[in-house]
């Protein structure tokens, strides 16, 4: 029987088995509606397999069946306040077995009694409640594990990356013809080679995200929903090394999940907004919570005109019309990031502009470091992360005392934010840099959130 937590009280269950497969990147396609309190649409994961497998099949543990990890009961590191680029640079080469085991597994923790087990679902994909016994493990499918909760999931289904046009460019073509024979396999290639792309390609990487993103689908999958957890599998399939690594999730949210409150603002108007507590993203998107998963990701958000869309990202986004009445907001982030520190607001938040005769506050030279001490801090900071495009390397980016930044509020509070705190941002951010040095991301939103903000911040 699962075990009935309380958020506001226990710690939340890592359930994802990460030592198998590890989410590199998210693409996520998504609907605000403000009638029905619904965000809803597609997600696209993109994987490698994980490095406790790899440990566990090279020793001869083939047909190990992956339990859900055995990991320390933590929750992930509260978001803090800040809409991302980059994050400071703390390596992540930590050891996946610190996190992990594939051994006789522990007890099928999923909900039993069917609380979430896909009542929506209506493309008549079976259950795969009974697919992970412990016994005789060799002859039994792969289960991936995604952490999820209050989320209806309606399909989910294999993606055929192979189908994208020009994808070949980004693939090392010696490497594919040893696999061309094996669809599944090539499939499988084809994502690897995408997702360890040289960060000095990372436009290009992203291009082809957005393709693999919008490919044809090959394959529905079987999965089930339990409480805190979905889990996926592809008929006769052992393996996550033969597992899909491209998979793609139509679901939508539910107005009581935990991770999005529908308010309103200081104005009266109508708005979301993700929280950092108290279950992080998971009644938000499905994905993986342990402190080893670490992925890029990008964001489509459409909903009616008269919002804007904030969701953490490295470029300012700026609405595309797609059709009368309806506007897109895309995001995108480079740099490896837990899912908990992804964080959309939708509101009818206005900008508040900088008056032109402080602008020269903004600038980099007022309060740029002495060069002398600046070429110091650039002999003593090395970077032991994965690679991505970092800051910490960019010349440029370390004398930037203030980073671009843009800040929303509700109409209500448009002369206050004026008044005070358009004041007040450039003299904290340059304090912060001349106290930490460079700052990890290339802009920052600020956004006044309305009065019943309840978390610590969202990301």
């Amino acid at each position: 029987m699962e075990t009935q937590l309380d958020p506001m009280k226990d710690d939340l269950p890592l359930m994802a088995n990460t030592s198998h497969m590890l989410v590199k990147h998210y693409i996520l396609d998504l609907d605000v509606d403000f009638k029905s309190k619904v965000i809803e649409g597609i997600i696209v994961l993109f994987f490698e397999t994980g490095g406790q497998y790899r440990k566990s099949s090279s020793t001869g543990k083939e047909g190990c069946q992956p339990q859900f990890d055995e990991t320390p009961k933590i929750r992930a590191s509260e978001p803090c306040h800040i809409p991302v680029t980059n994050v400071s640079a703390c390596s992540s080469k930590t050891e996946y077995n610190d996190f992990a085991v594939c051994g006789k597994g522990e007890e099928d923790i999923s909900d039993k009694n069917g609380n979430h087990s896909n009542k929506e679902q209506a493309s008549g994909i079976s259950s795969s409640k009974n697919c992970c016994d412990v016994e005789n493990l060799g002859n039994k499918d792969f289960l991936l594990v995604l952490d999820c909760c209050d989320l209806s999931v309606l399909k989910v289904e294999e993606v055929d990356v192979a189908a994208v046009s020009g994808i070949e460019k980004i693939t090392r073509s010696a490497k594919l013809a040893d696999v061309s024979k094996n669809l599944g396999n090539l499939r499988n290639q084809i994502v690897h080679e995408l997702v360890t792309l040289p960060a000095d390609r990372w436009e290009e990487q992203l291009y082809y995200f957005t393709c693999c993103s919008q490919a044809p689908g090959c394959g529905e999958l079987l999965f089930t929903a339990g409480t805190w957890s979905l889990e996926i599998r592809k008929s006769g399939i052992q393996t996550p090394t033969d597992f899909p690594h491209a998979i793609r999730i139509w679901y939508k949210t539910k107005p009581e999940g935990k991770s999005v409150t529908w308010t309103t603002d200081q104005s009266g108007r109508p708005c979301v907004y993700t929280m950092g507590s108290p279950i992080n993203n998971r009644a938000l998107f499905p994905c993986q919570e342990p402190p080893v998963a670490l992925s890029t990701w990008q964001a489509s958000v459409r909903t009616a005109a008269g919002f804007v869309v904030l969701v953490s990202g490295e470029n300012s986004a700026e609405p595309v019309q797609l059709q009368e009445g309806i506007l897109s907001w895309y995001y995108y982030v480079t740099m490896p990031m837990p899912a908990s520190t992804f964080t959309i607001a939708v509101g009818c938040w206005q900008e508040v502009k900088q008056p032109s005769f402080t602008a020269a506050i903004q600038t980099n030279t007022e309060f740029s470091l002495p060069s002398s001490q600046a070429d110091v801090r650039c002999n003593e900071e090395i970077c032991g992360h994965v690679e991505y495009p970092c800051r910490f390397q960019n010349p440029a980016a370390r004398l930037q005392a203030v980073i671009p930044y843009r800040v929303f509020a509700p109409w209500c509070l448009m002369e206050r934010c004026e008044e005070h705190l358009l004041q007040l941002i450039p003299q904290c951010l340059s304090a912060a840099y001349t106290t930490l040095g460079t700052h990890p991301f290339s802009r920052l939103d600020v956004l006044i959130v309305p009065s019943n903000f309840s978390s610590l911040g969202m990301a």
